[in-house]
């Protein structure tokens, strides 16, 4: 029973950096566009020379 007092304040810092990584994506912007990307990859426009 010891093993609880370490597992649980464990998984509680954890689950607070996953939500803490969750809310910075999210700021950032990494979910805008999850459409967009989808059908960008399976368009023939791509270019195999892009522009610098």
């Amino acid at each position: 029973m010891e093993i609880l007092t370490i597992l649980i304040p464990v998984s509680l810092f954890l689950g607070g950096v996953g939500l803490v990584a969750f809310f910075w994506a999210l700021k950032k912007g990494q979910f805008d566009d999850p459409q967009g990307d989808a059908n960008r990859i399976l368009t023939k426009d791509w270019d195999d020379r892009p522009k610098p």
